[in-house]
């Protein structure tokens, strides 16, 4: 028992309808860093929000420095050394770096806040951090790289002896998770022990001790990394051999089915390109090209200030999302949470609501049909869960992100935009929307796929179109594709 910093001791957790965590059990050493992964659903951040005192487990026992407790609560896990980062931040944008840092715990003497006390301090912190990072600095000025930096020099404030962070890298460029990646060696280096959830086989390889996987609530196994290799994971995490990562395309690309001139607002500037039925048109660039804020012209979600939309052949005006999806123009978003999805509602209010329009007559709304359609979307997306009635924020990201899109395709939408489509997915779950955007494309469906990750937009694309600062920079054809010229095109050149 002594030689684990932690351990968890058949921790169960159930919700209505299904067990979360089933009598799991795991053991973790003081500095290292320790990998847990698994499909969506497995179970990793509910276990996590045990350990931090977020989530109350129905049995089982948490283990710190050989005290045991029957469940956590979140002031003993702070005292104890525990602290977590969240995928999503908690950061308060119209604060200064120096605030959101002592966050809860700001110096000062008799209600007097002291900000030159809490700005030197967080100094002397990111000297030692090597962070470049202005403590006056107001965080909202910042990039998410930095305020996740600014999260784990918080944690490390507070004297954190155990470090957990759940999908830290899901929203950094490869740089910034460099940097990131750096600073984790730091904090094993100093004796903090770091639990690491993380879709990317590669960071898990490149930083990780050792790596638990969870698999449908259970516990399964855990290796030493440097005796593992990928394919042994992904069966560990999934059950079963996965082949190859991206299913082969036979593409038959119909006519021009869309065309964009010269769309500028928004950031972009002077954008032209055309997709063809059946085809899916990759758009690369780093963060920050005007991806996202070119799919949000043509989704009407903001005003182009020039340009023309051409649909068969047909000039249509996009002036806002009801105008896009009449003309059957579809965003699934980056971020589904936020902007795809209501997650308090279920899985059939949600898919339905494009359809109320069409599916009501006076006042009256045909909820049998309703119903029906939804129904249908369910089982030829293969979303899993107990019912139709099953609120949408208790399912697996692989499972919210079929939903956004059954909502779209219920709606018959024929130009569908994914931004960032397996952001936060398992590679599972990874590999079912990559079948399903084939599958779409075979249909006759036209395709927009916006990815920051190379091999996902080399492996599904049939062409791509490279922005960079908000212009097109060139397209290649597939036979043309490589990392290097798109990464060429990305940076300028």
């Amino acid at each position: 028992m002594d030689q684990f910093i932690l351990s968890v001791k058949n921790i169960t957790k159930k919700y209505p309808g299904v067990k979360a965590l089933d009598k799991v059990s795991m053991d973790f050493s003081p500095g290292e860093v320790h990998a847990i992964m698994g499909e969506n659903g497995a179970g990793k951040s509910t276990l996590i929000k045990i350990i931090a005192g977020a989530e109350i487990p129905d049995e089982g026992t948490i283990v710190i420095n050989g005290q045991s407790y029957d469940r956590m609560r979140t002031k003993t896990a702070k005292n104890l050394g525990i602290a977590i980062i969240y995928q999503e931040l908690m950061m308060v944008p119209e604060l200064s770096v120096a605030e959101n840092v002592f966050l809860g715990s700001l110096l000062g003497n008799m209600g007097v806040v002291n900000y030159q006390a809490m700005q030197d301090r967080t100094s002397e912190l990111f000297t030692a951090l090597d962070l470049k990072i202005d403590p006056k600095a107001k965080v909202k000025t910042l990039s998410v790289a930095f305020q996740q930096l600014i999260e784990i020099a918080r944690a490390l404030s507070r004297n954190a002896k155990i470090l957990i962070m759940d999908e830290p890298s899901a929203a950094l460029t490869e740089e910034e998770v460099d940097a990131m990646l750096r600073l984790i060696l730091r904090l094993k280096e100093s004796g903090v022990t770091v639990l690491y959830i993380s879709h990317r086989l590669d960071e898990v390889f490149r930083i990780s001790d050792r790596i638990s996987i969870l698999r449908d609530g259970a516990y399964i196994t855990t290796l030493e990394t440097s005796k593992t290799n990928r394919d042994e994971l992904i069966r560990y995490m999934v059950g079963r051999s996965l082949g190859a990562t991206f299913p082969e395309r036979d593409a038959k690309l119909g006519e021009v089915e869309m065309e964009v001139r010269n769309f500028t607002g928004n950031g972009v500037h002077d954008i032209s390109f055309s997709l063809r039925r059946g085809e899916i048109l990759g758009i690369g660039g780093l963060v920050g090209a005007g991806r996202t804020e070119l799919a949000q012209l043509i989704y009407g979600a903001v005003p182009a200030e020039g340009g023309e939309l051409y649909l068969k052949g047909r000039r249509v005006h996009i002036k806002n999302p009801r105008d896009a999806v009449q003309n059957g123009i579809a965003l699934i978003p980056e971020d589904r949470k936020q902007h795809g999805l209501l997650l308090e509602m279920n899985v059939l209010e949600n898919i339905s609501l494009p359809l109320l329009h069409r599916m009501s007559r006076a006042l009256f709304v045909n909820y049998h049909r309703v119903n029906e359609l939804s129904m249908e979307q369910k089982n030829s997306l293969s979303i899993k869960t107990p019912s139709l009635a099953q609120t949408v924020k208790n399912l697996s990201g692989g499972n919210q992100q079929k939903v956004v899109l059954a909502k779209w395709l219920a709606a018959q939408c024929d130009y569908l935009i994914f931004d960032e489509p397996t952001r936060g997915i398992d590679v599972g779950a990874k590999q079912e929307i990559y079948k399903l955007l084939n599958q779409l494309a075979a249909e006759g469906k036209c395709i927009i796929m916006i990815s920051s990750e190379m091999e996902e937009l080399i492996g599904i694309s049939d062409r791509i179109i490279v922005l960079c600062e908000g212009r097109l920079m060139g397209e290649l054809q597939k036979q043309n594709f490589s990392q290097a010229a798109i990464l060429a095109m990305a940076s300028g050149e």
